[in-house]
C-alpha cells in the first residue's frame, strides 16, 4: 500500500504541475464580435508599389487595395519563432467585356532578407479565363525557425513581404481596374519544429541587437515609426512546449525510480539468525 500511495502523490503533484496549462488555455477569453468589428474597420486599404512602400498588416487582419493590372502590390506582415503561415489572396478581375483573353497572377512571399520562400503548400500562380471574374490564390509557408545557418534559406523570425502581380496577360489588358484582397494566418507548430539558438534580433528592416536609446523630454525631433511586431512582442525563441513534455518524462523517471527502489529494498527489518549460529 506504501508504493502505491506514494505513486498517487507523485502522479497528483504531476497533475497539478501541468494542469493550470489547460486551464489558462480554456479560460483565455475569444474575441468578441466588437473587436473584430474594429479589426475590419482599420484594415488598410492601399498597397504599397515596392519593399521599402509596403504597407503593413497583421495576422488575420484582411487588406484590400485598388489597382490597375500590371500593378506590384506589396504587403508585409510580422511572422515569429514556431508559426506556420498562410498567405491567401484574391483579385476581383474587370468585366469579362473589357478584357482581351486570360491572364496568369502570382503570388510570391520573400522573407526579412528579400530571399524569396517557396510555398509549401497552396496555389501560388494561377490562370484566370478570359469569363473568369475572380482569381484565387493561396501559399503556405514553411515553420518559422528561431536560428538557421548562413547558408540556409530557412524562413526566419521577421517581417514577410507579400507581392502581388500579373505575370502574364494580352497587351491591351494592361492598366484595367482591379481590386485585390489579401489575409495572412498562422498556427503554431509546436515544439516538435523547435531549434536550439536565436536571432540577435528578427530580421525587421531597422531592428537591431542593441537597445534604442531613449528620446529626451526637450528633444523636438520626429520620432521614429515603431516597428512592426506581432501582438504581444516578439519570441525570445528560448520556449518551446519541448520544455513540459521534458519535464514530463523527468517526473516520470523519478517515479520509475522510486517504485523500484521500494520494490527492492525489501521490508527493512533484519533477518532472522537460526539458533546455534
Amino acid at each position: 500500500m506504501g508504493i502505491v500511495r506514494k505513486l498517487t502523490v507523485g502522479l497528483l503533484t504531476g497533475a497539478s504541475l501541468f494542469g493550470p496549462v489547460g486551464i489558462a488555455a480554456a479560460d483565455s477569453p475569444s474575441p468578441s464580435a466588437s473587436a473584430s468589428d474594429d479589426a475590419s474597420a482599420a484594415a488598410p486599404t492601399e498597397a504599397g508599389t515596392s519593399f521599402r512602400t509596403a504597407t503593413a498588416i497583421k495576422l488575420d487582419q484582411p487588406a484590400t487595395a485598388g489597382a490597375s493590372t500590371g500593378d506590384y502590390l506589396y504587403w508585409s506582415v510580422p511572422v515569429d519563432t514556431g508559426q506556420r503561415a498562410t498567405v491567401k489572396a484574391k483579385v476581383t478581375l474587370p468585366e469579362p467585356a473589357a478584357r482581351h483573353g486570360a491572364a496568369t497572377w502570382q503570388l510570391d512571399v520573400y522573407d526579412g532578407l528579400r530571399r524569396h520562400q517557396a510555398c509549401k503548400y497552396g496555389t501560388p500562380v494561377k490562370a484566370a479565363a478570359k469569363d473568369a471574374r475572380t482569381v484565387e490564390l493561396t501559399c503556405s509557408l514553411r515553420t518559422v525557425r528561431a536560428w538557421a545557418e548562413p547558408w540556409a534559406n530557412d524562413p526566419l523570425p521577421g517581417s514577410y513581404y507579400i507581392r502581388l502581380t500579373v505575370v502574364d496577360l494580352p497587351q491591351d489588358d494592361l492598366g484595367l481596374p482591379v481590386r485585390a484582397e489579401v489575409s495572412v494566418g498562422a498556427t503554431d507548430a509546436g515544439g516538435s519544429q523547435a531549434v536550439d539558438g536565436m536571432l540577435a534580433a528578427p530580421l525587421v528592416p531597422g531592428a537591431t541587437a542593441a537597445p534604442r536609446p531613449q528620446p529626451s523630454a526637450s528633444s523636438t525631433a520626429a520620432q521614429p515609426v515603431a516597428l512592426d511586431e506581432p501582438d504581444g512582442g516578439w519570441s525570445s525563441g528560448w520556449w518551446s512546449d519541448r520544455w513540459i513534455w521534458t519535464a514530463a518524462g523527468g517526473l516520470l523517471a523519478a517515479l520509475g525510480g522510486i517504485a523500484g527502489y521500494c520494490l527492492t529494498r525489501g521490508s527493512g527489518r533484519p533477518s532472522r539468525v537460526p539458533p546455534g549460529y
